[in-house]
């Protein structure tokens, strides 16, 4: 397995940078790349479809013109979503056949105006997709170095397994979070530790701050014990949770804030003694763990 530590720890992602959030102008993205970097966060997560395939555009745009050294960060991209809306198909569904992931990932090159991807994911798993095309496709991107690494996203250990029957997969991007922690126990986790495959986690931050529900009136009851101890506030023990896994999770930060991501890097820095995050994890159970 090819080394995974050339990611920062906090991956920004960019999926409401663009259209589906934030609307940021060429201008404000040079200036959030740039702090991005400042803080030490130096790996961008897009996908084709964001923004109605359009944020690789306004990203690559920003990119070209902030003078940002392209070996200094690593954009991540994922491909294989076909949506109804800024393409002209008649139902959404997945591609996975060899020529449209290659036609994806180049695309992808083209609108964000660089020579690779540091990896390329598959975005979510078809019930239609085979192992075979799909090696083919990996085995010319690398070949031609236009992807560094080939990865998945949202797959369980099977669907990997079955990829990896014609070609390695190098990382797998998941939900996780304290308030959604599937990953710990239906294989994903224990697959890439076994496997040494990068983990990353979108919206780790989990329903927190979006639902009043017990679940999360039981973790605010523990984190006011556990803020003064760690002078962190809630997001960043929501993402100490998260870092100290031994599949070293790349935590997916969605935030365009500056101060957000300020903070998301600095949680990398609070060590969860291990009662503690045995403590927020009882919390969200709402039970002893057995």
């Amino acid at each position: 397995m090819q080394n995974t530590n050339i990611y920062s720890k906090i991956i920004a992602g960019t999926m409401t940078w663009g259209s589906w959030g934030k609307q940021l102008t060429t201008s404000e993205m040079v200036e959030l790349m740039h702090h991005c970097i400042e803080v030490g966060i130096t790996s961008f997560d897009h996908a084709d479809i964001y923004g109605a395939y359009e944020n690789e555009t306004e990203f690559g745009k920003a990119f070209a013109g902030s003078g940002i050294d392209r070996s200094s960060v690593q954009l991540i991209s994922k491909c294989g979503i076909q949506m109804t809306s800024g393409r002209p198909n008649k139902v959404a569904h997945y591609q996975y056949d060899t020529d449209y992931i290659v036609w994806s990932a180049e695309q992808s090159l083209q609108k964000l105006q660089t020579d690779y991807l540091d990896l390329l994911l598959l975005h979510r798993p078809s019930p239609l997709m085979a192992p075979g095309p799909i090696a083919k496709a990996a085995e010319k991107l690398l070949a031609e170095g236009k992807i560094k690494q080939f990865g998945v996203s949202n797959f369980t250990p099977s669907q990997i397994t079955m990829v990896e029957s014609k070609h390695i997969v190098q990382a797998n991007q998941v939900e996780f979070s304290l308030t959604h922690d599937d990953p710990m126990y239906d294989g994903t986790f224990d697959d890439c530790i076994a496997k040494e495959r990068m983990a990353m986690s979108w919206s780790p931050l989990g329903n927190f701050f979006r639902e009043d529900n017990k679940q999360n009136r039981r973790i605010k009851k523990v984190f006011e014990k556990l803020k003064a101890k760690y002078n962190a506030d809630e997001s960043q023990l929501l993402l100490a949770f998260i870092l100290k896994h031994p599949a070293q999770v790349h935590p997916v930060v969605g935030t365009s804030n500056k101060e957000r991501l300020k903070a998301s890097i600095e949680a990398a820095n609070i060590t969860l003694e291990l009662q503690d995050w045995f403590m927020m994890l009882e919390a969200a159970k709402g039970e002893p763990v057995p």
